[in-house]
């Protein structure tokens, strides 16, 4: 009985600070968002690095639809970002999100981006990357961009942490629609 206790109050030590984390990046991204009204990089700096972090993984890149490309607008982690905007397509992983309109979760590139995501394929191998997760930043129904959070190794990304990176999509856009907005009124102003 004993051992059943602990082992329930070490899962439950571990629910709290997991919530406890995921509550701390939010309130810094949001903080950031309030100070930095009219400027984006701090912003998508600050949910790069929380949603790297909280979701366990190796590396965040942010990037931004600019024409028909994806332009870096954020990197946080240890793996190498070499091209600073990419063919938006449907042959790589990022850019079938954007374009889908859908989160893409990849439990482990070396089996499937071959045949499917060809352009994702030598990336993957030049760099290691074995699992990426990829959600498409959405505004009035339209894609602006897209999070992505990569790990070296096999290992899928649970419901919850799928679920905080389109938290974090979401509040990438927030950031830019307000910045957009801040620019517009100092505009007209």
């Amino acid at each position: 009985n004993q051992a059943v206790i602990a082992l329930e109050n070490v899962r439950l030590f571990q629910e709290l600070k997991e919530s406890l984390e995921q509550q701390t990046a939010m309130s810094e991204i949001l903080g950031v968002i309030a100070s930095s009204p009219t400027d984006l990089q701090p912003v998508l700096d600050t949910i790069a690095k929380n949603a790297a972090q909280v979701c366990s993984a190796d590396d965040a890149v942010i990037r931004l639809v600019e024409g028909d490309g994806l332009r870096l607008a954020s990197h946080n982690g240890s793996i190498r970002v070499e091209v600073p905007v990419r063919p938006l397509d449907r042959d790589s992983a990022v850019g079938r999100a954007v374009i889908d309109r859908a989160v893409i979760h990849i439990e482990d590139l070396l089996a499937v981006v071959k045949k499917e995501f060809p352009n994702t394929a030598v990336l993957s191998e030049r760099l290691g990357i074995r699992t990426l997760l990829a959600a498409p930043l959405m505004r009035e129904n339209q894609p602006i961009g897209v999070i992505i959070i990569r790990r070296m190794v096999v290992q899928p990304y649970s419901e919850k942490q799928i679920a905080l990176l389109k938290t974090f999509a979401a509040q990438a856009v927030i950031a830019i629609e307000n910045v957009r907005l801040f620019k517009e009124l100092g505009d007209r102003n």
